[in-house]
């Protein structure tokens, strides 16, 4: 990374250029906010807020940004606060220990970085979730645990992003099925909000030692069997509605199609003739069925 070091005392500008080249970061020092201004982009910059009779307020501005590290004699509302407000990220007092210097830097680096990647992520979420058809309900009134029945995914995925945004509560995702994944659970403390999903996928026996072990952390449990029957402490919501489904504006995945069809038209058609229109084997359809949760009326 490159550092611009903008400090009018040589020997501590001479000091930390020294030090930081050493571990691989590249330096150069500029001893006037005029000569900062000059300069091109640097990904870190050190600025000193003493330099005698300067406006360091442009180069905040200039490297707006950067990585903008004040290096100050003392605390106060002029070389602290203010510069803080118009975008500085954080400060360091003199004297210091360059390892206290390389923290800062690197922890700015890493909040700089997940900051990007999570306006990158939200954007894409609310994109994503843009022309669903799901009809949103007051999450805020809602208390884990809780048990989501959705024959599609998405809407649950839904469900589950707006109750984070409405009780900013961000919780950790995890797919029940996949390897280690009870592991996983047993990280966290029962205060923690868990996102299981593919809760139909387990054995009978699995989810009898699921249940018992998230019955009393704060869970959000999905399945896409809604003929699925759980543990009545938990609150169940059905966000399904197959006749919503080609409104939203995907194309299904062939499972999520064959599983809209088998839900849809069962009822309408013989096995005989669902199993010929979805091209499978009569077999097929009743082991689909059963994977589904699905009753066929009789």
């Amino acid at each position: 990374m490159n550092v611009l070091i903008i400090e009018n005392e040589i020997y501590l500008a001479q000091s930390i250029s020294s030090k930081l080249s050493k571990i691989g970061y590249t330096c150069k020092i500029v001893a006037t906010i005029k000569e900062a201004l000059d300069e091109g982009y640097y990904d870190i910059i050190l600025l000193a807020t003493n330099i005698s009779g300067q406006n360091f307020y442009p180069a905040i501005k200039k490297y707006k940004n950067s990585i903008i590290i004040l290096l100050i004699s003392y605390i106060s509302n002029d070389t602290v606060s203010k510069p803080l407000k118009m975008g500085a990220d954080d400060y360091i007092l003199k004297p210091f220990m360059i390892e206290e210097l390389l923290r800062k830097i690197e922890h700015l680096f890493e909040y700089k970085k997940l900051k990007k990647e999570n306006s990158f992520l939200k954007s894409y979420v609310e994109s994503f979730f843009q022309n669903s058809s799901l009809k949103l309900l007051d999450t805020k009134k809602i208390v884990p645990p809780i048990f989501l029945k959705s024959s599609y995914q998405k809407f649950a995925d839904q469900f589950v992003y707006e109750y984070a945004k409405s009780t900013n509560i961000i919780p950790v995702f995890i797919a029940i099925d996949s390897p280690a994944a009870i592991e996983k659970i047993k990280q966290y403390d029962d205060s923690t909000l868990l996102y299981l999903i593919n809760f139909q996928n387990l054995r009978r026996d699995e989810k009898i030692k699921l249940l018992s072990m998230v019955e009393k952390k704060c869970v959000i449990l999905c399945t896409t069997n809604l003929n699925e029957k759980l543990n009545p402490n938990f609150n169940t919501i059905l966000l399904d509605d197959y006749d919503k489904i080609y409104e939203t504006g995907d194309i299904l995945s062939i499972d999520d199609y064959v599983k809209y069809v088998i839900q849809r038209f069962q009822d309408r058609f013989t096995d005989t003739e669902l199993s010929k229109k979805l091209g499978i084997s009569r077999k097929s359809l009743w082991e689909k069925r059963k994977r589904y949760g699905f009753n066929k009326k009789k």
